[in-house]
């Protein structure tokens, strides 16, 4: 595999250069992913690339990621004259062992201070914060890794279900396909919403997705909670029928079950009371309406089971910080 580097003797080159740290056993997607967003994203007013790219590690040299593919960098000294716009860490399985090593945090830390922007791909948060970086600051990574992070570096406040997070300068993103999604919206904050939907479209990315969405879907979260599918059929009707009166006693009779029993055992099951479970796929609906549809917000909330707009909105803003019309604003689909 190749890769499109900058001009590394140039120091008056395009000044939003980015730069890329790997290191042995990184995910192959965390790389580039984000580099493909960033390596073809259009910038309106010069009518060329908005970025320039560049891919190192600490000695330079192929770099074994995930897979087969091995990936070719540059050493991080080539950068000593350079200013930084935007400087990446990836993640992968070789993030335990590079936020022990002291050679590669310390050649992160004096990249990141000459750097405008600071971030970190799925666990590459873990290196990240092993520099102090993360320190004081909100920030989130692949859900499997946020106990690690939050054990291994306490002062760092770790948000386990956004799928990026920005505090300040420093943005952090959750598992890999995350860091595309962290990408774009970089993309819109420097070069305007349009280039970042021109590049979605290019990619044939669903949407530009922003930072308070969560990590996983709700429907894949319950059939991971529910390993055994033992309230399979009980959920598949429960999304047939959003409008009803879904109260413990009417979901208990659907599974056979006393009320009692049933509240027990599902929240034991899946991590949640009954009540919350209907609250999520309702506002599951509503936020796929909401993305698809012109409906109007009282419409939507009937649709989706809250029947008045004002338990819907109470809803979102408890569970989503955002109102139903902020979130259609920010994720409806063209």
């Amino acid at each position: 595999m190749t890769a499109k580097t900058a001009k590394l003797n140039s120091p008056t080159n395009d000044p939003r250069l980015v730069v890329f740290v790997v290191y042995p056993d990184v995910v192959l997607l965390d790389l580039v992913g984000p580099l493909q967003v960033f390596s073809h994203a259009p910038d309106s007013l010069t009518q060329r690339n908005g970025y320039e790219c560049v891919v190192v590690s600490v000695d330079g040299g192929l770099i074994e990621t995930n897979t087969v593919v091995s990936i070719p960098s540059e050493p991080i000294s080539c950068l000593l004259n350079r200013s930084v716009h935007t400087l990446v860490v990836v993640g992968g399985d070789g993030a335990i062992p590079g936020m022990r090593d002291p050679k590669l945090g310390a050649a992160i830390k004096a990249l990141a201070e000459r750097a405008q922007r600071v971030c970190s791909v799925c666990s590459g948060a873990l290196v990240l914060a092993a520099t102090g970086l993360l320190d004081g600051r909100r920030a989130v990574t692949h859900w499997e890794d946020c106990r690690m992070l939050a054990d291994e570096f306490p002062k760092v406040q770790v948000e386990l279900d956004p799928i990026f997070v920005k505090d300040g300068r420093v943005w952090t993103s959750a598992g890999i396909t995350a860091g595309i999604d962290m990408s774009l919206a970089i993309v819109s904050e420097d070069l305007g919403r349009d280039s970042a939907l021109s590049m979605a479209r290019s990619m044939v990315a669903q949407m530009v997705r922003s930072g308070g969405q969560s990590q996983y879907s709700p429907a894949l979260g319950r059939q991971v909670s529910d390993g055994l599918g033992r309230f399979e059929a009980l959920h598949a009707w429960m999304s047939e029928n959003l409008g009803a009166e879904l109260s413990v006693g009417s979901l208990a009779s659907k599974a056979g079950m006393s009320a009692r029993n049933f509240a027990r055992v599902y929240s034991k099951v899946m991590g949640k009371t009954p009540a919350k479970a209907v609250e999520a796929m309702r506002i599951e609906r509503a936020q796929d309406l909401l993305e698809t549809s012109s409906k109007s917000l009282k419409q939507i909330a009937t649709l989706s089971g809250f029947k008045e707009e004002d338990r819907m909105r109470c809803a979102f803003l408890r569970v989503l910080r955002v109102t139903p019309s902020e979130y259609r604003q920010n994720f409806r689909s063209a």
